[in-house]
């Protein structure tokens, strides 16, 4: 069962701007311990890709008395997922005259193998697949995923847990499901999101963890050899929050210095 504007309900309209045309956008949060997690940053987030796709905002207040009522559903792990829908009207791609903003909100059980990914890391291949830059949509986390869906079709294919995807310039973006963090000597570096890509909730804490520590770190555009010449590398997303990563194709990785920092820092939280 789904929350659509508050009222419990499985359907909504086949003219709804987010079925025709992918016309709006989500986040996906981490609850524990009946509450959810990183919810400032899910909702700066929120406002700012709203006002890009000029998608009449909701009653905030209401929206997270929403999502607490149920996160009180989850006392150890579970998630919970906000789409937000420019609604139905409008005359074909022109959105003029629409502003019945649909918020639907859904609940689950947290996956529970995001554990043993963060206790003993994963192995990463390379999409061949490239991603294609859109810098009026780059940092969203907008409702068009078709590339998302088939790179995982080629992940699937190949028989990798995930990878790591570049855009059409050979740039390293992130993976799948996740941004991309990695550790070469005393810095850290992860990809700039100006032309693709999603700025993750988690991506911008560990910026504020590493601003916080006086940890130096890099934004900006690296080729696929930076990463695979790193100390460590590690993954972050709102539900996994930190993954450690062994492996990139044939490149191993065994240190998890900063990882174990951000880790500790997490958990003290």
């Amino acid at each position: 069962m789904a929350l659509v504007n508050s009222c419990e309900q499985q359907q909504l309209a086949i003219t709804d701007r987010a079925t025709q045309y992918g016309d709006g956008c989500f986040t996906t949060m981490l609850v524990e311990h009946q509450q959810v997690q990183l919810w400032s940053l899910h909702l700066a987030r929120f406002k700012v890709s709203l006002e890009r796709l000029a998608i009449a905002a909701p009653d905030w207040q209401q929206v997270y008395t929403d999502v607490a009522a149920l996160a009180l559903k989850y006392p150890h792990q579970g998630g919970i997922k906000i789409l937000i829908s420019r609604g139905s009207g409008g005359r074909g791609y022109n959105p003029a005259g629409c502003h019945d903003t649909q918020v639907i909100i859904t609940h689950f059980e947290w996956p529970l193998h995001y554990q043993q990914w963060q206790q003993q890391g994963i192995t990463l291949g390379v999409c061949q697949l490239r991603m294609g830059n859109s810098p009026m949509l780059a940092g969203m986390k907008h409702l068009n995923r078709l590339e998302q869906v088939l790179l995982k079709q080629e992940i699937e294919k190949a028989g990798w847990v995930d990878a790591v995807a570049l855009d059409s310039d050979g740039r390293v973006i992130e993976t799948t499901v996740a941004n991309l963090f990695w550790r070469k000597g005393n810095t850290v570096y992860t990809p700039a999101l100006q032309r693709t890509g999603v700025a993750g909730v988690m991506r911008q804490w560990v910026l504020d963890m590493l601003n916080e520590l006086n940890y130096d770190y890099q934004v900006g555009d690296f080729a696929l050899e930076a990463v695979l010449t790193a100390d460590e590398v590690f993954i972050t997303n709102a539900l996994m929050t930190l993954v450690p990563i062994n492996q990139i194709q044939t490149t191993q990785y065994s240190e998890r210095t900063v990882f174990k920092i951000l880790w500790k820092r997490l958990h003290s939280c």
